[in-house]
């Protein structure tokens, strides 16, 4: 008997893939109408210096997670655990827009905290899953 992928988990996948990839096209376009081809400003206000930050976070995170999604979701997962990828997809989300739609990253903001805090509780909650 082959076990069915569970479609939650496959569209919160594809929501980290499309964070992940969506960015590399922003950022180059912004490289191109800043003339900036190489490295960012230092600039916490500079829109390609939060694009870049955005995504290198997303790269950090987003892999991982969808590895959890993946071999959880192929393994019938308690409702629990659907409902934590949902929540660790939605604080992915909440992170990349408290990263890039504020004016500035210098200054905390609600978005980046609860998407960061977010992040580290349901993967971990994910973590627990594989071994129960």
């Amino acid at each position: 008997m082959t076990a069915s992928m569970n479609p939650i988990a496959l569209a919160c996948t594809l929501v980290l893939g499309v964070l992940l990839f969506g960015f590399g096209p922003v950022i180059s376009v912004t490289r191109g109408r800043t003339n900036t081809f190489y490295g960012f400003s230092a600039d916490p206000a500079d829109r390609l210096h939060k694009l870049i930050r955005a995504h290198a976070n997303t790269a950090e995170y987003a892999p991982f997670l969808a590895v959890l999604f993946l071999y959880l979701g192929a393994h019938n997962p308690a409702d629990w655990v659907v409902g934590t990828m949902v929540a660790a997809t939605a604080c992915r989300c909440l992170f990349v827009l408290g990263m890039v739609a504020p004016k500035t990253m210098a200054v905390p903001n609600p978005a980046r905290f609860f998407g960061a805090l977010g992040t580290y509780v349901t993967g971990t909650a994910l973590c627990v899953a594989l071994v129960l």
